[in-house]
């Protein structure tokens, strides 16, 4: 995957509409999976004990939080492309957020998105993209959402 880079906000119209390159691909560890439950207080069985879930969940494994792919999604989209003169950057939101698939531990992860509109904020750049989180070797996703980020120079 190649990163796309821009000098400035006024340089990113051209990928409005367009799909930014594709995230390379990251496997789930029951460590990280471990450490979100600890993080947000979520300690359901099926995240964090093996042994039950190997004789109780369909999946014969833990699974991922739902919500660790979204908590993701800033990351891994700073990963498709760079703005060199932004200051700073905000999560402002998601949009129609579904979880189609679970997310065994040990699985791969890949970031699909796409600019679907940039709009001005303040004195930045409100950006909403399109996401889809791909298992590796799985027809459904793990995540769809719409994502909005505010960027400022």
């Amino acid at each position: 995957m190649k990163k796309l880079v821009f000098e400035n906000l006024n340089e990113l119209s051209n990928i409005e509409g367009k799909q930014l390159p594709v995230g390379e691909w990251y496997t789930v560890t029951q460590q990280m999976i471990n450490d979100f439950a600890n993080a947000t207080l979520d300690k359901q069985w099926i995240h964090i004990d093996t042994a039950k879930a190997a004789k109780y969940s369909p999946t014969k494994t833990t699974i991922a939080h739902g919500f660790m792919s979204v908590s993701m999604l800033s990351e891994l989209i700073s990963k498709q492309f760079e703005v060199k003169s932004v200051t700073m950057g905000l999560n402002y939101g998601l949009n129609k957020v579904r979880f189609p698939n679970p997310v065994p531990v040990n699985s791969e992860l890949r970031l699909i998105s796409s600019v679907k509109l940039i709009e001005d904020f303040q004195n930045g750049k409100k950006l909403t993209f399109d996401c889809t989180i791909e298992i590796k070797g799985q027809e459904k996703p793990a995540c769809v959402a719409e994502f909005i980020f505010v960027l400022f120079e």
